[in-house]
């Protein structure tokens, strides 16, 4: 079928197009003349020499809006970081009781926790039909995480704890799934990378499995930020395809003001929906809680099951005197929620990371600070530095 509408035959060309088009074309003739005649003696003007101006940002981003009286709290917890990186061991215990640790992952407690709970409960049984029974002291993502993981192999299974969420450390906890101030490169081994890499991938693994509004596990886009070119394309290291969609945007093709954004996908838990979550199927798979603080091994030693799996974090260090296990005091200040926020901006050691109950500020790292009292002076720096960072990026998106 043609494109076009054929002319009817025998149909004459109308004069008056004919008309109007000669006198366009002689019109345009006349003003190209007339513009030479005009300029004939002049040099031409110099030509203008300008910066090209940066591309218009392919995307925009809400800002968030950062003031002291958007405050609704700040919290502290205690990374549980040990150099050499988180222990997965047994210890026999003596008359056949086995206690397992699962304890010291730094500021990736939650990022690792179904990864190491995997390890403890392989170091546990290993080939051997499961225990009737078995015992997990802590309640926090690392011992929930270990408690499901026994019930699935037909474990039944009690957890001790003496605070139950939302007053663990995994409750402060930024939760996103990020393997973040694990160990230290200069002190862990080899066999500790192989160690450390299979317990994110299994924990990888596993949150995907989870993501949706029951247990508040979503994907989010993260954009570490830089005023200076990064140091090599994409993710560094063994976990490179843990952060997918990773690319580097080009100046002036973000939101941010700073030139250089990086862009990849991180799942982002929401620590008081998830734990009370992965508590009630605990619960529902028949567990129990019990409430109790101990103060030595040999208390653990008396309980009536004989298997037992330590995830007590910070508390390890008094319980099995793990004289290397030191903390890692962060802090966090929450605003009021913004529910349009839906990325993660990390910038100079700060960081902004949304949830549904506030939007959280963090950047800091105190190694060996056991005070669970906010530090004023670092509270003032990450308000203030969020606070220039996103009135900077607002700015931009009225221009």
């Amino acid at each position: 079928m043609p494109s076009t509408v054929p002319v009817a035959a025998g149909r004459p060309r109308s004069p008056s197009r004919r008309r109007v088009l000669g006198t366009a074309a002689k019109l345009v003739s006349g003003l190209a003349a007339g513009g030479a005649t005009a300029c004939a003696g002049r040099p031409p003007p110099a030509a203008r020499t300008a910066p090209d101006p940066l591309p218009r940002p392919a995307f925009r981003l809400p800002a968030v809006n950062v003031s002291r009286d958007r405050i609704i709290r700040t919290v502290v917890g205690l990374r549980p970081f040990r150099p050499s990186g988180f222990r997965v061991e047994s210890v026999d215990l003596g008359g056949g009781r086995i206690l397992v640790h699962n304890y010291g992952h730094g500021g990736a407690g939650v990022t690792l926790s179904w990864g190491s709970a995997w390890l403890a409960v392989e170091e546990l049984i290993g080939d051997a039909p499961p225990p009737a029974r078995a015992a997990v002291i802590g309640c926090g993502a690392v011992g929930l995480a270990t408690a499901r993981l026994l019930q699935r192999r037909g474990v039944e299974v009690t957890i001790y704890t003496k605070d139950l969420p939302p007053d663990t450390t995994s409750n402060v906890a930024c939760a996103q799934w990020s393997p973040y101030s694990v160990s230290d490169p200069r002190v862990h081994t080899s066999a500790f990378e192989d160690r450390f890499e299979r317990a994110a991938r299994i924990s990888h693994r596993i949150f995907q499995e989870l993501v949706g509004v029951r247990y508040g596990v979503h994907w989010l886009p993260n954009y570490p930020l830089s005023d200076a070119p990064f140091g090599g394309p994409g993710q560094p290291g063994r976990l490179a395809d843990l952060f997918p969609g990773t690319r580097d945007l080009e100046p002036g093709t973000h939101p941010f003001p700073v030139r250089h954004a990086r862009e990849y996908t991180t799942m982002m838990i929401e620590p008081p929906v998830y734990l009370g979550a992965v508590i009630e199927d605990f619960q529902l798979a028949g567990g129990r809680i019990r409430i109790r603080d101990f103060g030595s091994l040999d208390e653990v030693a008396g309980l009536a099951e004989r298997r037992v799996v330590n995830c007590t974090g910070i508390g390890a260090r008094d319980l099995v005197g793990d004289e290397e296990l030191v903390p890692l005091k962060g802090q966090l200040t929450v605003l009021l929620p913004q529910p349009e926020i839906r990325y993660i901006a990390l910038y100079q050691g700060l960081y902004m990371m949304p949830r549904a109950d506030g939007i959280l500020l963090g950047g800091t790292r105190e190694r060996g600070e056991w005070s669970l009292e906010p530090n004023r002076e670092a509270e003032e720096r990450i308000v203030a530095g969020h606070a220039d960072f996103f009135g900077r990026m607002a700015k931009g998106a009225e221009l």
